[in-house]
């Protein structure tokens, strides 16, 4: 891993991860697609996770699993095979070819995200499995889950290709996945118009 440097107040990382933002469904929930949804930050949804994206890894290769994002159409794109995220990162999954150590795999609707969250969150999935050899999540050792906005691992692309799990619950079962009790808001997903209006109503530095 390249060293960090200092941009900002938080580190700036080299190209050991690679981003996999979801785009999700048709967005019916909130009157129109999620990851084309304005963002304060004044980009859309998506754009904003690419955005705290770059901030932290400006080098590593990203990839969009559905719909292109309006703000970067030009993004390397996998098709979504609309039966669900685990069906979408096993399709991914198959087809990807780039050697980053591990993977951020996020949905557009977890917009809480900043730069700083992120390269803190990556440091600790670093410690946690330096050989990128497991799928690191948010959540305590016994209760629920996160897996989206985990960091996966490259060396589990092969089994993530051959499963045949239809959720990410099943899909974890069949990985190596490391649970870390990792606390915040990054991780609520924005998926209904109640949720978009608390998150609106939030105070901005």
């Amino acid at each position: 891993m390249s060293t960090p440097e200092s941009s900002g107040g938080f580190p700036v990382l080299g190209p050991a991860a690679g981003l996999v933002l979801l785009t999700g469904g048709r967005g019916r929930r909130m009157g129109a697609a999620k990851h084309e949804l304005p963002h304060p930050g004044g980009r859309s949804w998506g754009g904003h996770g690419v955005a705290v994206f770059r901030t932290v890894f400006p080098e590593g290769p990203l990839r969009i699993l559905g719909e292109p994002l309006p703000d970067h159409p030009g993004l390397p794109r996998v098709a979504d095979p609309r039966q669900g995220p685990a069906a979408a990162l096993r399709a991914w999954a198959a087809q990807e070819g780039g050697t980053p150590r591990r993977w951020w795999v996020a949905p557009c609707d977890q917009v809480r995200w900043t730069p700083a969250a992120l390269a803190a969150w990556y440091r600790a999935a670093e410690a946690a499995d330096p050989d990128g050899a497991a799928w690191v999540v948010a959540g305590p050792a016994q209760g629920p889950a996160q897996w989206l906005g985990g960091f996966l691992g490259q060396a589990l692309l092969p089994a993530l290709a051959r499963s045949t799990a239809s959720s990410l619950h099943a899909l974890a079962a069949d990985l190596a996945c490391i649970r870390l009790d990792w606390p915040g808001p990054w991780w609520e997903d924005v998926d209904t118009p109640e949720a978009r209006r608390s998150w609106e109503a939030e105070p901005r530095s």
